[in-house]
């Protein structure tokens, strides 16, 4: 769980600053928007051989 505590003499936007930098160090929102629809697992196999054919393709060129 991702918790910031603000400091005594602390705006609220460095406050909000701060949340938002932990929330994506800690990859939360990439895990909801993975979970939103279900997926089969046909989709999830086409998704990964996708993955896998574009770093592929990528790791030729350098």
């Amino acid at each position: 769980m991702t918790q910031v505590v603000p400091g005594e003499n602390e705006w609220i936007d460095s406050a909000l600053r701060r949340f938002k930098r932990e929330v994506s160090k800690a990859g939360i929102l990439a895990d909801v928007r993975k979970h939103q629809h279900f997926e089969t697992p046909l989709e999830k196999r086409k998704r990964k051989a996708i993955a896998v054919r574009k770093s592929k393709r990528f790791s030729k060129k350098r």
